[in-house]
């Protein structure tokens, strides 16, 4: 596996580069640009610079999330074909600078949800917390500034204001969008794409819906095991792959998912790794990673990986925010630097027990 870590860039980030490379066994960054809006072309010049500024640091780019896909590609409409187009493009300069990996989501509006992005846990840390019964008293159109005012200053991605000022246009885009016809468009797009993946050595990873469940009658088609098994099939390709987040799929206690893993593990493209805590009925908080912290077991989730053979970028994800510092919600330094080494842990034991056992010791 290649241990990965998060990074927003020198501009969006309150962690810097030099304190991410202490981490131990850190072998490079998932990054981002966050002046791209979905649907725009990610230069060379632009791509250079970001794998520049963190080989710097004696770190190497491990892959990018997320080269958002447009509202018009997700929705279906006659400007789809100009945005696959451009999504091509951005997927050839992307190769052309050395990376060859993409996390994505094709979710109607909204790319993610929480209710509270400082939760404050007992022992004074922060975390991230969802309660349907929040969302249930709420109009669509309020979750924008719910988020907004959580937000401690950062731009968030699939927040971004820019987009978000339209809702009311698209939500009207997405009139008519059912889960089938969703599932319809997702298609279009990774036949399109595909080939292009194929020729250039690029592997894409659908992120699963967080929550995995629908959030105001929107579709959501990256839900479960049956979704993630759909998706895969329409485009029989290595390059046609899934991002593995523990925490967004696992906030459903239906999910199985030492399941999940063994049924898609060769379309595992990348991992998020994370716990969650079930609270109540659709309610759920972020923890630490230890499977002692939440309701995940973390130790039976990374032994599945190892089963498959799963060798990509693995990554920890969302942590709590510890020791005063101020960072994004969620993305902190401290408790995902504890998680990642906690996963290094896991998988150190986890292969030598298994080398031990095969070899009869």
């Amino acid at each position: 596996m290649k241990w990965g870590f998060r990074w927003y860039g020198e501009k969006g980030d309150s962690i810097s580069l030099n304190n991410i490379r202490q981490i131990p066994g850190i072998n490079g960054i998932v990054g981002t640009l966050l002046n791209k809006l979905p649907g725009d072309v990610w230069e060379v010049s632009e791509i250079r610079e970001l794998k520049e500024s963190i080989e710097k640091d004696k770190l190497e780019l491990l892959g990018i999330e997320s080269v958002a896909v447009h509202d018009a590609i997700k929705a279906g409409t006659a400007e789809r074909d100009h945005y696959i187009n451009n999504y091509i493009q951005t997927i050839r300069n992307l190769s052309e600078c050395g990376v060859h990996m993409i996390c994505y989501s094709f979710k109607p509006i909204f790319g993610w949800a929480k209710t509270t992005l400082n939760y404050e846990n007992e022992d004074g840390s922060l975390a991230l917390l969802y309660d349907q019964a929040v969302v249930d008293n709420m109009e669509p159109g309020d979750m924008y500034k719910l988020i907004s005012s959580q937000s401690k200053g950062f731009q968030l991605s699939g927040w971004e204001e820019e987009r978000l000022s339209k809702f009311n246009s698209l939500v009207e885009m997405y009139e008519g969008v059912t889960e089938e016809v969703l599932f319809d468009n997702l298609q279009y797009f990774l036949e399109k794409i595909i080939p292009v993946c194929e020729e250039t050595d690029m592997k894409m990873g659908i992120h699963p819906d967080d929550p995995p469940w629908e959030i105001f009658g929107f579709p959501r088609i990256t839900k479960n095991l049956e979704d993630l098994k759909r998706i895969t099939s329409m485009v029989d390709s290595p390059c046609n792959g899934v991002t593995l987040c523990t925490g967004a799929l696992g906030a459903d206690p239906d999910n199985d998912m030492v399941e999940i893993v063994h049924a898609i593990g060769d379309r595992i493209n990348f991992v998020h790794f994370r716990n969650v805590e079930f609270l109540g009925y659709r309610k759920f908080k972020e923890t630490a990673h230890l499977s002692t912290e939440g309701s995940l077991d973390m130790y039976a989730i990374m032994e599945a990986l190892i089963e498959v053979g799963f060798d990509g970028v693995i990554r920890p994800d969302h942590g709590r925010t510890l020791w005063g510092e101020v960072a994004r919600p969620g993305y902190g330094l401290y408790d995902r630097a504890m998680g990642i080494t906690y996963m290094q842990g896991l998988h150190e034991a986890i292969t030598k027990s298994k080398n031990e056992t095969s070899s009869g010791k």
